[in-house]
């Protein structure tokens, strides 16, 4: 007998022997099938059967059952994250002791060293960026120092991630001169993202016209690549906080070296738009037109917003006029439509109240061969919950996700949900809501639990807010005490006993009075007839 024929029959008795176990103690098939699992293409299964579409149903049946490897692979990656966070959190509670504290005698490396001799440094950014986070008041010394600790671990090597990290905390404390020096010292490794987050926090510090001289000396000071590219993150820096005069100088200033493309001039046209100078960004559009470049979707998109939010500060009724105009010259010359122009116009009109248009735009958006995007469910649901229209809001977050955009809806939408209905005083819905994000699989934040905590206790509904504090203390969520106030508007009135008062009598009470007592005495004097007279037989 060949090899080949030997091999069949033990593979037969294998299956029949495996089918006949999975009979005994298994249900069906057909209950067990995730609906997830056939929708989705990309599985390691689905490929799997694909692949074996030809062969009998037998193996693909012995194929399906088996575990994939990407879930013990998320469950390694999800351990992965857990005890990173703890490192961190560990890190961070070292990195915030006081110095008078006998625990911190010793100094921060050694204590680092004494504690986190074993730390595997095989994720360092990621690690590096939860301390940063999570010890936001630590002194610039004690951060410097735990900087330098990390950087002396072995294997450990920082990248341009690892600087933006760091220049991003210091430029939140606006502590610019220690991020001088951090840059010095990662000269040859800081780049894009470095560079970018510098002159964000710059610029979103108001120092527009230090963010302009340090794109010229970048390049000898900081070994930092002088390119077109480097111009644009700065000038969409400029743009986005409101600073278009200083974008449009440096623009002009450097025409010789870098002349502007469209899109560095749609920039310029949103920075105008952003400063709310409206007729500073149609000036610069006729400049542009007459220079010969086409103005695109995204410029007559920061021109409508900036339409729409000049009429919601003067006069509400004019917005659907005004905008109505942009339109018109957007289909005069040929720009179409897109997205962004419909979210535009949807949050515009949310922000007056006027849900209803918004909606019959939501609807209307297949006519201009738009879709939404997970932005434009995100406003409508916030309006309808904010115009208390509870069901349709819940409506709008099933047709999100069914329309494929449920990635949008995470913690910090959620949260946003939970705002809006708390701020209207629907704080049952708030606390549904609450549920179906935990459902969800995101594990709420520490803003979370404070809010709903708070309005919990000034509806007076004090056992679920304890609840709420219990279950925050069980997930590790350190939530401050207050002292929270019941609002009067739900507190429990005692029941004040009406008082007889005595009225003062009208003119027709006081004659009916005076009637009812002629009649009793005239009554009086009538002779009242005998109760028991003998009858006549």
């Amino acid at each position: 007998m060949s090899r080949a024929l030997q091999l069949g029959r033990y593979l037969r008795c294998i299956s029949a022997s495996s089918l006949s176990k999975a009979n005994l103690h298994c249900p069906p098939l057909l209950h067990l099938i995730d609906q997830s699992s056939i929708s989705s293409s990309s599985s390691p299964t689905h490929s799997c059967n694909r692949f074996l579409s030809n062969q009998p149903s037998l193996y693909i049946r012995n194929f399906s059952s088996s575990t994939s490897p990407s879930t013990s692979e998320t469950n390694c990656n999800n351990r992965n994250e857990e005890e990173t966070q703890k490192i961190a959190q560990e890190i961070s509670a070292e990195l915030l002791k006081q110095e008078d504290n006998d625990d911190s005698s010793l100094p921060l490396n050694k204590r680092l060293d004494l504690h986190f001799s074993d730390l595997n440094t095989q994720t360092p950014n990621h690690l590096l960026l939860q301390v940063l986070n999570l010890s936001p008041d630590a002194a610039r010394t004690t951060v410097l120092g735990f900087h330098q600790w990390i950087s002396s671990r072995p294997g450990f090597q920082h990248t341009d991630q690892t600087y933006s990290y760091l220049v991003d905390y210091f430029g939140r404390k606006k502590d610019f001169k220690i991020i001088n020096e951090i840059l010095i010292d990662g000269r040859g490794i800081i780049g894009t993202k470095t560079l970018e987050s510098f002159v964000n926090r710059l610029v979103r510090a108001g120092r527009d016209t230090q963010a302009v001289s340090f794109f010229d000396k970048m390049e000898t000071e900081y070994g930092l690549v002088r390119n077109r590219k480097s111009l644009k993150i700065v000038v969409s820096n400029l743009c986005e906080n409101g600073f278009a005069n200083s974008a449009e100088k440096m623009v002009k200033n450097l025409a010789h070296e870098f002349f502007p493309d469209e899109s560095t001039c749609e920039m310029l046209i949103k920075g105008w738009c952003v400063d709310g100078k409206l007729d500073q960004a149609k000036r610069l559009a006729g400049e542009i037109h007459r220079g010969g470049f086409q103005l695109g979707t995204s410029a007559y998109n920061s021109i409508l917003d900036c339409v729409c939010k000049l009429c919601r500060k003067k006069d509400n009724f004019r917005l659907q006029s005004e905008a109505e105009k942009i339109l018109v010259e957007m289909d005069y010359a040929g720009v179409p439509r897109n997205v962004e122009t419909f979210n535009i116009l949807i949050n515009n009109f949310c922000k007056i109240r006027r849900t209803e248009e918004s909606v019959k735009l939501f609807e209307r958006m297949g006519e201009w061969g738009c879709s939404p995007n997970a932005e434009t469910y995100l406003l409508l649901i916030k309006s309808l919950y904010q115009a208390a229209r509870i069901g349709e809001g819940d409506e709008m977050i099933d047709k999100m996700k069914s329309a494929g955009f449920g990635s949008g809806l995470d913690r910090k939408a959620y949260f946003g949900f939970i705002k809006v209905l708390c701020g209207i005083e629907r704080i049952d819905h708030a606390m549904k809501v609450f549920a179906k994000m935990k459902a969800d699989g995101f594990v709420p934040g520490i803003k979370s639990y404070e809010l709903l905590i708070e309005k919990l206790c000034s509806h007076g509904q004090t056992h679920r807010a304890n609840h709420l504090s219990s279950e925050a203390k069980l997930k590790g969520i350190l939530v401050d005490p207050k002292v929270y106030t019941l609002d009067p508007r739900f507190t429990k009135k005692p029941k004040v006993e009406k008082t007889a008062v005595k009225k003062r009598e009208t003119l027709p009470e006081k004659m009916a009075r005076k009637r009812k007592t002629l009649k009793k005495i005239n009554l009086s004097f009538v002779k009242k007839p005998k109760k028991m007279m003998r009858r006549a037989y």
